[in-house]
């Protein structure tokens, strides 16, 4: 009996190798993707952010109004130029006014900028690109909270009554206080975004990889929990890569069948 068991599973034991050979010899034989094919397939999907001519505008815009603010308190409320000029051009209205009103045009423009930066930081964000994305979280808010508080210390001098040459004075002073902190933060954010554009690189997820198959020691990610490092902050990242995971593997896989039916 202990002879005839061996021989009995052996013709088993045969099928078993002969399908995992079919099976191997069917995946070599496929069509091959090589590596480069395939990097630079995930290179091409890099999409620049437009974000930085809309910040350069934006602080043309809030340079322009500022200034025709100025020539429209010297000239016409504080009455040291041309009165029929400006009542030619203003009509009716009272000319400070005009400046409160150019005032919540130019947040209503601020706060349409922040939703636009927004949107498309979510979907570089949404790309893998979550360092930078965080990176960005503070500043990209700041002109916004800026404009507000310019927005506040404007009500106040309002409700203030003040006499007409300190209040449009004050006035002045909180633009050029909004002017200074403002433009600045943009120009900043300008410079900071078209660095990332220019850089072209990767998501996050390929750089971790990449600088861990190449060093030897490397350093770790923040997807781990770490001691000083807030639960929610870890929780919250874990999620941002576990979206942008499945979004990149769905990416991928269109990727193969489009190469695999090329070649």
């Amino acid at each position: 009996m202990d002879s005839k068991g061996p021989s009995l599973y052996a013709p088993a034991g045969t099928s078993v190798d002969m399908s995992r050979s079919l099976d191997e010899d069917s995946l070599v034989d496929g069509p091959l993707i090589s590596a480069d094919a395939l990097h630079s397939a995930i290179r091409r999907e890099f999409q620049t952010l437009p974000t930085p001519c809309y910040a350069s505008l934006l602080s043309v815009l809030h340079a322009v109004y500022v200034v025709l603010s100025v020539c429209v308190a010297v000239l016409c409320v504080l009455k040291l130029g041309q009165e029929e000029v400006c009542v030619s051009i203003l009509g009716n209205v009272r000319n400070d006014s005009v400046i409160v009103f150019g005032k919540v045009c130019l947040w209503v423009l601020v706060l349409l900028f922040t939703r636009c930066v927004q949107h498309h930081h979510s979907q570089a964000r949404s790309r893998g690109y979550l360092r930078f994305y965080r990176q960005m979280q503070g500043l990209k808010y700041l002109p916004l909270t800026v404009h507000s508080a310019g927005n506040v210390l404007l009500l106040v001098v309002l409700a203030a009554q003040l006499s007409q040459t300190v209040h449009i004075y004050m006035l002045l002073i909180i633009l050029g206080l909004e002017l200074l902190v403002s433009v600045p933060c943009l120009l900043h954010y300008t410079v900071k975004v078209m660095q990332f554009n220019r850089e072209r690189a990767a998501p996050d997820v390929s750089q971790e990889e990449y600088s861990h198959n190449f060093s030897i020691t490397s350093v770790p990610t923040e997807t781990g929990f770490r001691e000083g490092s807030s639960l929610e902050e870890v929780v919250d990242k874990q999620a941002d890569l576990i979206e942008y995971l499945k979004q990149h593997n769905t990416l991928l896989s269109k990727r193969l069948l489009n190469l695999t039916a090329q070649h």
